[in-house]
């Protein structure tokens, strides 16, 4: 199991696997990647700017033909181009640069593209908001199927995708089918809290963690006493720190073991380990509000779990890839190794025999998509 390697570098191709996995249509990539494929040759940051014109043109595409389906009343059909346009736009706009031409009107599109696809198709999902820090924070909210109060889990997000990638995964929907709500959410230095209310991130994960469950225990289909919470990619340190810090969070798990992402950095600044996006250094500040190199590394220091898993005292999941190209191996195994007072703990690798090895399964979502919803069924109930 490897990724779908179509550029010859790592970060157009995870962007090219982000669009698979998330519903993209392989037909459509390949027709949006072939007149941009020389390009990529030059390197992760050149000729992003070329990437969003390509990509931009056929989510215009699929938005005009689901234009010609609602006229003639087809909704489902408007519906799943509209889902789809959203899906290229959010990949176009997360590979442009902080400040780019073109950037703050694509991510525009891809939430009302998304909100209008879910809406026409029937899925049951709606984006809500929460008062935060003199601001607002926004989530979207799918709930399980049946009456009465359900467990609900709490999806963070890694550096650099939005709640609607979340909600692309397929996880809300496998945690429903087990009876489970999902709540994908757009953390401070993510999505619209970054992109629109201005807010930075911050490694107290639990600050904003807890303000999201207590909007879940106020939910009157959620059982207030099982609430859990995942994240993935940099979502790996978000998630296991809020569980640490609020004794509410019922079970917790991991997509991606980013045990020590401050580590990380050090090896950025060596090469040592592919970027996830490009602009890699420009993103990282734009993330944390940091004025400069030097501010963005004091900001990220604290983003390090060393210290800290041992105060996390329900069920816990690590995953990781066995060949995950951004976030040492050896991580989840420090992460597992240091959950001493979980009283049920269990460390995941997947393998060539499964998939799922590249970061947080670029290259088969499925696997740890399926495993941790199958992870939350058995500790949440």
């Amino acid at each position: 199991m490897a990724l779908f390697e179509y550029f010859p570098n790592y970060v157009w191709n995870l962007s090219v696997s982000i669009a698979l996995e998330s519903g993209g249509q392989i037909g459509e990539i390949i027709d949006m990647c072939a007149p941009i494929r020389e390009r990529a040759g030059r390197g992760e940051d050149v000729g992003t700017a070329a990437f969003m014109v390509e990509w931009v043109k056929m989510a215009d595409k699929l938005v005009d033909l689901a234009s010609e389906d609602e006229a003639e009343g087809h909704g489902l059909s408007a519906g799943a181009k509209l889902k789809r346009a959203s899906i290229y736009y959010t990949v176009a706009e997360r590979m442009q640069g902080h400040g780019h031409e073109g950037r703050e009107a694509t991510f525009g599109l891809a939430l009302d593209t998304f909100a209008r696809g879910t809406k026409l198709f029937g899925d049951p999902v709606s984006r809500v908001t929460i008062p935060y820090e003199g601001k607002e924070i926004a989530a979207l909210w799918h709930q399980a199927p049946g009456d009465g109060v359900k467990p609900a889990v709490i999806f963070c997000n890694g550096l650099d995708s939005t709640k609607e990638t979340l909600w692309c995964s397929g996880m809300p929907e496998a945690l429903a089918r087990r009876g489970i709500s999902t709540l994908c959410v757009d953390q401070p230095g993510t999505g619209e809290a970054l992109r629109l209310q201005n807010l930075p991130a911050t490694h107290e994960s639990e600050r904003w963690a807890s303000a999201w469950v207590d909007w879940l225990q106020a939910q009157k289909d959620v059982n207030p006493n099982k609430i859990g919470m995942t994240g993935i990619s940099l979502g790996g340190y978000y998630a296991p720190r809020a569980v640490a810090f609020e004794p509410r969070i019922a079970s917790g798990a991991v997509w991606g073991a980013n045990h020590d992402w401050a580590e990380v950095q050090q090896k950025r600044l060596r090469r040592e380990g592919e970027n996830p996006v490009p602009h890699y250094w420009s993103h990282v500040r734009w993330v944390f509000g940091a004025e400069d190199q030097e501010d963005f590394f004091e900001k990220a220091r604290g983003m390090t779990l060393e210290g800290v898993l041992d105060r996390i005292k329900v069920p816990f999941l690590v995953t990781h890839g066995e060949y995950d190209r951004q976030i040492p191996l050896e991580y989840a195994h420090r992460s597992y190794d240091q959950l001493v007072n979980s009283p049920k703990r269990r460390l995941k690798i997947f393998t060539p025999r499964e998939g799922g090895v590249e970061h947080v399964g670029a290259d088969n979502i499925s696997f740890g998509r399926d495993y941790i919803a199958d992870w939350f069924a058995d500790t949440l109930g």
